[in-house]
């Protein structure tokens, strides 16, 4: 059995508890930026957002302030959106295309490759003033698998590829919905705020386990509409089979045989007659590019993949990236975004962005019921001195596979927050 403050892990008595202290507390937020968001690999963005020369994107990663952009040799470049002089942000803007950033404040410039290339009244500085050396600043690491793109302000962290360990191949299933393997964000971004604890849309972006009961609506909205819902087998809650996996490093996935469509490549009475013709072809391209496995693969299963700590590809009705970060111990900015193959049909995109929206969107039948739960689960918080511990034990009694309504997947993420935390808080082994 491992303990500490927050976790408990007992195996040998099939339990796993939560303590409550750890959606609530300022002292654990304090640590999760310095243990967890400033250790580990972290999404900053997906290189079909800066497609050319001086394309930029400026948003927030884990509190800075940072410019996503393509060099004057096209790139791909990650800059601390800050000058070098008195800390003012470069770029103001969101997004443009640009051959520099410009200070407003005291007038330094920087050109596209981020090097200081303009300093007024640079004379007055003293001999020991470098320009060479006062380009923009970057985060310690870089990396992109791929295309999407991940930073880290530890140095010493470990290899992407490694860190990523068994994410990879659920990555690699979205890559290959694409037929040259490029996908691209879509036009659009969802931001919104969630006041509830970071770490519960974690769990709850792979726990089926609210599915049948949260999303009911959803569920009788598609058999309205003609979309088989089958009845559950025995020992099941789901429509379909569906299993929980561990990735390692605290990645985790649901990856469920499909019963709800998908763009890529399974119609369903919602999309239309229309549409049909227009999924039969994706499909046939899939199994002569894939082959009928690899194509039954990617087009017959629906996936939820956690990348620790922060990153959700949700793979089923449509792709979704889904990136958050605290802002509070009760409060966090939710960014998301659609995906999709390049090249894709006017009609294929049609049919994928409808699905998005309807399951995903900030209007749909999914996101406003994970919020109103969140939240509702955050208020409850308000207890945690009299009721501590959360229960996350199900399928602990199993040997072997664990279905996507049991918790294998999420105590995974919370085994690697509690080692990561552990730096401060230290396991007592008994």
């Amino acid at each position: 059995m491992s303990f500490n403050r927050y976790v408990r892990n007992d195996p040998a008595n099939q339990d796993f508890q939560v303590n409550r202290r750890a959606l609530v507390e300022d002292e654990v937020l304090n640590d999760e930026f310095k243990h967890i968001f400033d250790k580990c690999w972290i999404y900053a963005g997906h290189e079909s957002e800066i497609k050319n020369k001086g394309d930029f994107k400026t948003r927030s990663v884990c509190g800075r302030p940072i410019i996503l952009c393509r060099d004057a040799n096209e790139k791909i470049r990650v800059y601390l959106n800050v000058c070098r002089h008195r800390a003012a942000v470069v770029c103001r803007e969101s997004e443009g295309n640009s051959k520099g950033f410009f200070c407003f404040y005291h007038g330094w410039s920087y050109n596209i490759n981020g090097e200081l290339d303009g300093v007024p009244g640079k004379a007055s500085y003293p001999p020991s003033f470098d320009q060479s050396k006062l380009g923009l600043a970057q985060p310690a690491q870089v990396d992109n698998y791929k295309g999407f793109i991940f930073i880290s302000f530890n140095p010493d962290v470990e290899p992407l590829p490694d860190y990523l360990a068994g994410a990879k191949e659920y990555i690699d299933l979205i890559v290959d919905q694409s037929p040259d393997g490029k996908m691209e964000v879509l036009e659009g971004t969802q931001e919104y705020d969630i006041k509830a604890n970071w770490k519960l849309l974690v769990e709850n972006s792979f726990d089926d386990y609210h599915l049948i009961t949260t999303h009911s609506t959803w569920l009788n909205y598609m058999k309205r509409s003609g979309v088989e819902i089958k009845k559950p087998e025995k020992g099941h809650l789901m429509p379909s089979h569906g299993i929980g996996k561990a990735l390692g490093n605290g990645h985790a996935v649901i990856d469920n045989v499909n019963f709800r469509g998908r763009p890529v490549a399974k119609w369903i009475p919602l999309y239309g007659e229309a549409a049909k013709p227009v999924i039969e072809k994706i499909r046939e391209e899939l199994v002569n590019r894939l082959g009928e496995v690899r194509a039954t693969r990617v087009a017959d299963t629906n996936r939820n993949l956690v990348v620790f700590p922060n990153l959700v590809l949700n793979d089923g009705s449509a792709v979704t990236i889904r990136t958050f970060f605290p802002i509070a111990p009760d409060r966090m900015q939710v960014t998301a975004w659609a995906l999709g193959p390049v090249n894709e049909s006017v009609e294929a995109r049609a049919v994928r962005l409808d699905s998005f929206l309807t399951f995903y969107g900030p209007g749909g039948f999914a996101t406003p019921d994970d919020v109103e739960a969140l939240e509702s689960v955050q208020k409850g918080m308000a207890t945690f001195k009299e009721v501590e511990w959360s229960i996350m034990s199900r399928g602990m009694a199993k040997e072997g596979e664990q279905l996507n309504t049991d918790e294998l997947h999420l105590r995974a993420f919370w085994l690697r927050w509690s080692e990561l935390m552990s730096e401060k808080n230290k396991l007592e082994i008994t």
